[in-house]
């Protein structure tokens, strides 16, 4: 049996909608907080069972593969919680687990996250289980990531680097044909798109796309941080996010690799079909 937690989020619910297109359902379990809001998985047969990171009960039990989705909760300590449900899963008898992990992971990089998902990779390399790490490409729906350039004809945001910017829909769909396919990947591995670009591209594509002229503003960063706490967002967000900016500028998102690919059988979507549809 392959068991999912956070099934009701994004994208484990996307995932378990592609696993089953691929394995019966009475082969995938899921691990929810509140099984009431998964009841149409139980409906097409999936097994549902009420399960945290903080108390994963017997969620796990029957598990061949466990998929586990990182915690989001900035106010949790997410490296005891991801520890406790791995130990969880190896003690319930599974044989793999895979991990959302984040793309470019690294000791030195300055995004804060990476850190916990390196502790968390650790605690999987000492679990005595085989483990995969998805390092997934950033995912975020474009909108977020390049404000109202369609309003205002300018991509403003501090400054970047190059990011293979990821459709979160085929990370779901990859994740699943390596759940139920036969392939093995040991270790943390990129899974993102092929091609990083910076905003620099976008403005130029978006541009091309529209027949405008999409303006590329680099803000100072300091400037950005004030512009967003004077649009409502707490200034300890802003500064975290700017840690991601700065992490990108560092070249720590740059990489890709060909698994995403591989796993779904043809070539990524690109940022230009992403904002082909938009425009």
């Amino acid at each position: 049996m392959i068991v999912v937690t956070g099934a009701t989020g994004g994208l484990g619910s996307a995932t378990v909608e592609h696993l089953l297109k691929r394995v019966p359902a009475d082969q995938i379990g899921v691990s929810v907080r509140d099984p009431a809001k998964a009841q149409h998985f139980a409906d097409r047969g999936v097994r549902v069972r009420q399960g945290s990171y903080e108390n994963p009960g017997d969620s796990f039990t029957g598990a061949e593969q466990v998929l586990l989705i990182s915690g989001n909760d900035p106010a949790a300590d997410l490296v005891s919680l991801h520890k406790r449900a791995i130990e969880a899963a190896v003690e319930a008898g599974a044989r793999r687990i895979i991990y959302t992990s984040q793309h470019g992971a690294a000791p030195d990089n300055p995004y804060g996250p990476s850190d916990l998902h390196l502790a968390t990779e650790a605690i999987l390399g000492d679990s005595g289980a085989a483990w995969t790490a998805l390092r997934n490409g950033a995912y975020g729906p474009l909108d977020q990531v390049l404000g109202p350039w369609q309003q205002t004809g300018q991509i403003a945001q501090p400054e970047d680097g190059p990011v293979p910017y990821t459709d979160r829909a085929e990370i779901a769909e990859a994740t699943a044909a390596l759940l139920a396919g036969g392939r093995s990947v040991d270790g943390p591995v990129t899974l993102a798109a092929p091609t990083a670009v910076t905003f620099d591209d976008f403005a130029r594509i978006a541009s091309e796309l529209t027949g405008r002229t999409i303006n590329r503003v680099v803000l100072d960063d300091e400037q950005w941080v004030a512009e967003q706490i004077a649009s409502g967002v707490p200034e300890q967000a802003a500064r975290f996010m700017l840690t991601w900016y700065q992490a990108t500028r560092a070249g720590f998102f740059a990489e890709s690799g060909p698994l995403l690919a591989e796993l779904l059988g043809r070539e990524p979507r690109t940022v230009a079909d992403r904002i082909a549809e938009t425009v």
